[in-house]
């Protein structure tokens, strides 16, 4: 047997060079301590579904298993069941998309989708473009396929689109094959900041002109709180955009259902691809959902989900007004995230132990830039706590931010934040806080 030193895996010389991509995230490192029922979580992106009411689901489950059980408990078709394709094209056009069914591939959850796409066009060593920050398992699954990263600056109307024209032009020049640009144009993950329409035109222009493929994901985009954001960029651009959908967000995360809609040619590689993965995404879960659809009124239970988070993100928002006034942070229009930059001289990812031990959770903005960067950002999730819980994780993170400044005063000579002193705490968040 081969020595592997320390290696306690006696198959470490077996795996294939992509496998040195996989590697936990900070992200998913955190729910085992965010889940504990003492600490309040700003961290993980859960959607609240106890706002959907168990009736629903309940009455849903028992029509399919009554009037269709035999079919739904058996295998089904790689691109999805037609009658769920059909109310899939009701969602999108929400959001100003056509297409027919035939252009749909329901997969298992976007994220799914994202890896099929990854899969079917990056080789080891292929350039992708995405938006700084981004969604953080999106890069994990490019770096699995061993793809090159290369970040293009946001600012608080999303992607620039003269560092796109940059990035594009300094990647050819160096002789790097560009195989798409992945984007989250709406509500992004974890920015929470929305791309105006003349930008997505501009974007999808440069896109277009470079020969350029367009990876439009969009979990949030019906989540809106002050007035419908702008059409999906897929609304203007069916060549050369693949959209990722998902019923995660607008749902529930558990039925584990996403899509995509892709150019012809690229629908039906996706196909094939789904098939070589999963055979066939659930075909209960399509008909539970698809049953939903069909006798509830979902566009009211969206509805519900916009006042929830809205809330919740107003909450958050007076929060770091009162707590934390001399830090800076996004003002998401819809979406569940709030992108926070701390002072300079301030870790994220170092100063979380600490911001445990005084029992509350973030992501550190290190988690969503696949060069190193974010080091002073955090992002944090307001679509699960509470308002009051949410307050009370704030004033427990200003306590950490501003006891790591004082730190650095000692040292460094930087002035602290001003402490503002709480008006109101609460002893004990409640379970299961994720």
């Amino acid at each position: 047997m081969t020595n592997h030193g320390n290696n306690l895996d006696q198959w470490y010389d077996h795996y294939a060079d992509r496998t040195a991509g996989l590697a936990a995230s900070e992200v998913r490192a955190l729910f085992a301590v965010a889940s504990r029922p003492e600490v309040v979580s700003l961290a993980g992106g859960m959607p609240f579904v106890s706002a959907l009411p168990r009736e629903l689901v309940i009455d849903a489950m028992e029509r399919v298993m009554r009037d269709s059980g035999p079919v739904a408990l058996q295998y089904g078709s790689g691109q999805g069941m037609p009658a769920l394709r059909e109310h899939i094209l009701e969602v999108m056009a929400l959001e100003g998309i056509r297409g027919s069914v035939d252009d749909i591939v329901v997969t298992t959850g976007s994220q799914h989708a994202l890896e099929l796409v990854t899969k079917l066009f990056v080789n080891p060593g292929d350039s992708i473009i995405a938006e700084a920050p981004s969604y953080v398992t999106a890069l994990t699954v490019f770096k699995s396929y061993q793809a090159q990263v290369t970040h293009v600056a946001m600012d608080e109307f999303g992607l620039i689109p003269q560092a796109l024209r940059d990035a594009i032009a300094r990647l050819r020049a160096e002789g790097k094959s560009i195989k798409f640009l992945y984007t989250v144009p709406t509500f992004s993950n974890p920015a929470g900041v929305t791309l105006p329409w003349e930008r997505r035109l501009e974007i999808l222009e440069i896109a277009r002109s470079n020969g350029i493929l367009v990876l439009e994901d969009n979990p949030y985009g019906l989540l809106y709180f002050e007035g419908q954001p702008p059409h999906a960029m897929r609304s203007v651009e069916e060549d050369g955009v693949i959209y990722l959908g998902t019923f995660s967000k607008t749902l529930a995360p558990g039925f584990r259902l996403g899509w995509a809609i892709a150019p012809h040619a690229i629908r039906e590689k996706l196909i094939l691809a789904n098939e070589a993965a999963v055979l066939s995404p659930s075909s209960f879960t399509q008909h539970i959902v698809s049953e939903y659809l069909t006798t509830a009124d979902w566009k009211g239970q969206i509805d519900i989900f916009r006042g929830v988070y809205r809330e919740r993100r107003d909450a958050m928002l007076t929060a770091l007004d009162d707590y934390l006034p001399d830090l800076s942070w996004t003002h998401p229009t819809g979406g569940f995230y709030v992108w926070v930059t701390l002072p300079e001289n301030i870790d994220s990812k170092s100063m979380l132990p600490r911001a445990v031990k005084e029992l509350v959770a973030y992501t550190p903005g290190t988690a969503f830039y696949a060069d190193g960067g974010g080091r002073n950002k955090m992002r944090l999730a307001f679509c699960y706590p509470t308002p009051d819980f949410i307050r009370e994780g704030i004033r427990r993170l200003s306590t950490v931010i501003n006891g790591e400044l004082e730190l650095l005063t000692t040292f460094a000579q930087t002035a602290p934040l001003k402490t503002v002193k709480p008006s109101d705490s609460i002893n004990s968040p409640p379970a299961n806080l994720g």
